[in-house]
């Protein structure tokens, strides 16, 4: 009995410790896991039949294969699969380039349109991951470095997958 009440004691003093230490302002974990979490359980269509597609630059991502979930699918052109210039994508569309080093993903770049979710720039919530699901370019950031190059033309959302392959 004296054992358990340590260890309730011992949990509640981490979880109080834990909650009272200061808010870490260049990420958001909870956002940030949430986010990896909600496109790791996803289900999603294959751009160009999942090939790997060379970047061109002034692209900073490299090689990538591209895919949408069901939401965004939807707003794609039926014959080319791609978002016709001057379209938007619903709300709920997630877009998700995996960045390959040579046959391995290096990075997994998210866009979901959430123009409501306090993280979001220019109607999009913007986050890159390592393959392990940690964190490489947070949500707090609401784009920031990402919106100047995938606001250029053509308008595509702000995307920029369809013009820089």
């Amino acid at each position: 009995m004296k054992k358990s009440i340590i260890i309730l004691i011992a949990i509640a003093t981490s979880i109080f410790i834990g909650q009272s230490c200061q808010h870490d302002p260049k990420t958001d974990a909870v956002a940030d896991s949430a986010l990896f979490a909600e496109v790791m359980a996803g289900t999603y269509t294959n751009y160009k039949n999942g090939n790997i597609l060379a970047g061109i630059p002034p692209s900073p991502h490299g090689n990538f294969t591209l895919r949408f979930n069901e939401i965004a699918t939807a707003a794609l052109d039926s014959a080319t699969g791609e978002l016709p210039a001057g379209a938007t994508f619903p709300n709920g569309s997630i877009i998700v380039k995996d960045i390959y080093e040579g046959s391995k993903i290096s990075l997994i770049a998210v866009m979901k349109k959430a123009p409501s979710d306090q993280y979001a720039s220019n109607g999009w919530v913007w986050a890159e991951y390592n393959p392990d699901g940690s964190i490489y370019f947070s949500t707090i950031k609401k784009g920031d470095g990402c919106t100047g190059c995938h606001g250029s033309a053509p308008h595509r959302d702000f995307t920029k997958a369809f013009d820089l392959h």
